[in-house]
């Protein structure tokens, strides 16, 4: 039998953001002495739908671009990962481990239920005797449908526990590209509500997967932090702002509600981004929390 907890990146606060014309005031994150998950992470990755390679090797290069320390290119993906260091406990250093794939939805793809979630994140493994850290990550497709999807999150975290067995961190995000893309792929498509500023344009020229960058970044920032819903947030803890999630909406220098800020721009493509991963890949990062400023940081 599983039990599990959980802590959903909501849509609502990037919408609030984006319609309140007034500067948000900085976050300030409260440590509530739980633990966190530091040193050696195995990200364990469940495909449930279909992805093309190069989807796939869009996401798989993000975050095997965490762990890289290669400093090749400024401003980087590893870079902007670092700052999780300085939160209590030290550095998380992650590297992508197992990869499944469930092409053929073997729940369905009505409506999945967070039980049904944690359900596939069992698949990417985790098992009691495993000594570093484990995250399973699970990605949807454009076609599965999900509770809560875009009206209420674009991806969400949490932990489950087996019997006989430690808690195994999980993760979720959707492509939202078909569902809600003004929702969970802003700057990158037209917000449904707020100044229609227009769009960014995606770094990988896939408007869907680079939205699921930014999601996976911000719920993979809030695992670590608050794996258990006892570490680090704002608010309530049924409904938490991270590390990342806190920071909604701001990319750059010079944010605010319906402009993402000051990034970088390809001359050729005029594609946005502001951080180089591995492979030389372009992604646009959230700006995140900061303990020793007690403020959002952006890379650019």
């Amino acid at each position: 039998m599983a039990s599990f907890n959980q802590a959903a990146f909501c849509v609502s606060f990037l919408i609030l953001f984006a319609l309140v014309k007034v500067k948000p005031q900085s976050p300030v994150l409260k440590y509530h002495n739980g633990p966190l998950l530091k040193g050696n992470i195995t990200a364990n990755i469940v495909w449930y739908g279909k992805f093309t390679p190069i989807q796939r090797s869009i996401l798989v290069d993000f975050l095997q671009s965490l762990g890289s320390h290669t400093k090749t290119h400024t401003p980087s993906v590893s870079s902007w990962w670092q700052t999780i260091g300085w939160y209590r406990g030290g550095p998380s250093t992650l590297v992508v481990g197992n990869q499944i794939l469930d092409e053929k939805c073997s729940l369905g793809k009505k409506l999945l239920t967070t039980r049904q979630l944690v359900a596939l994140a069992s698949k990417g493994g985790g098992a009691k005797e495993a000594r570093d850290g484990v995250i399973n990550v699970v990605l949807t497709a454009d076609d599965v449908a999900v509770e809560g999807f875009c009206s209420s999150r674009c991806g969400t975290h949490g932990s489950s526990t087996r019997s006989g067995s430690r808690n195994v961190a999980f993760a979720w995000v959707g492509n939202p590209v078909s569902q809600c893309p003004g929702q969970c792929a802003w700057p990158f498509h037209q917000p449904i509500y707020g100044p229609q500023t227009p769009p960014l344009v995606a770094p990988s020229g896939d408007v869907g997967v680079d939205g699921m960058v930014i999601s996976l970044a911000t719920v993979l920032a809030g695992t670590v932090t608050n794996p258990l819903g006892n570490g680090y947030f704002q608010g309530p803890a049924d409904a938490p702002l991270e590390s990342v999630s806190a920071c909604a909406g701001i990319f750059g220098k010079g944010a605010y509600p319906g402009y993402p800020g000051e990034v970088l721009v390809d001359k050729t493509t005029g594609a946005s981004y502001n951080a180089v991963g591995v492979n030389g890949r372009r992604f646009l990062l959230p700006a995140m929390w900061d303990p020793r400023t007690s403020t959002c940081k952006t890379l650019v």
